[in-house]
């Protein structure tokens, strides 16, 4: 199996040696041919001097910089078109996500998943701002959705590549990638992984993205309904609403 690991990372400088460090060490003993790909979102401290280092001393990394920050889902999406992978593990670069974690996604991928799902079960966040909005987020992705996994919210999961080849990114849809998966055929397990908490550096998420989320769900529910009969639409709606849209 050959495998790549994308991983974002936006201002990060105090955690991506140690992330590299970790990778390394739970994949030299565990996959034969691996790449890893940082992707770096436009930082403005010393995140991308740091992988320049790190690539020029590392044949496994490729680094990847994008000119101003685009987000997760943008630099997520650069990071595939890269990937050489058959399988691609997508990981956050804050070092919550355990590396450790990857041979055990790996392995289900092996059973015949296509995809499988990180489920932060022990979730080491703020319980307020960060768990409740996000348990809320899950039960409302999962009724919208029909893809019954308990955190969508979790970066830490392995795609087959066809799988990703077949999807396009936008807004912040990487978090909705098993749903889309789903849409094209592929088969979805979870695994539970560990979470730990943040020990440097800031949290880029809130609940300001709350409504940028619900947007997307919206978009990904019209595309799971109608993108293969779209006139239904105008259908399920009151007349002079869909004349409006018509208009």
């Amino acid at each position: 199996m050959t495998l790549s690991v994308v991983v974002p990372l936006y201002n990060e400088e105090e955690n991506v040696r140690l992330l590299h460090q970790k990778l390394r060490e739970a994949l030299d003993p565990a996959v034969e041919e691996y790449e890893l790909l940082f992707v770096d979102d436009g930082s403005t401290d010393s995140t991308l001097q740091i992988l320049e280092e790190l690539q020029a001393n590392d044949n496994h990394i490729t680094v990847l910089s994008l000119r101003r920050n685009f987000g997760q889902t943008a630099a997520f999406a650069a990071g595939f078109d890269f990937a050489r992978g058959e399988v691609i593990v997508t990981m956050d670069g804050d070092l919550q996500n355990d590396p450790a974690d990857i041979p055990n996604l790996l392995a289900k991928i092996d059973e015949g998943y296509d995809v499988v799902s990180g489920w932060r079960a022990d979730r080491k966040d703020k319980f307020i701002s960060r768990r409740i909005p996000s348990i809320l987020a899950n039960k409302l992705i999962v009724k919208m959705t029909e893809v019954n996994i308990h955190d969508f919210g979790c970066t830490l999961k392995a795609y087959r590549k066809e799988i990703i080849d077949n999807i396009n990114l936008y807004g912040e849809m990487h978090r909705f990638i098993p749903a889309l998966a789903k849409w094209v055929g592929a088969s979805i397990t979870e695994i539970k992984v560990r979470h730990h908490p943040r020990l440097h550096g800031k949290s880029k998420y809130g609940i300001s993205r709350t409504m940028r989320v619900i947007l997307d769900l919206m978009t990904i529910k019209f595309l799971l309904s109608y993108s293969t009969k779209p006139i239904r639409f105008f259908i399920t709606v009151p007349p002079v609403y869909g004349c409006i849209i018509i208009v």
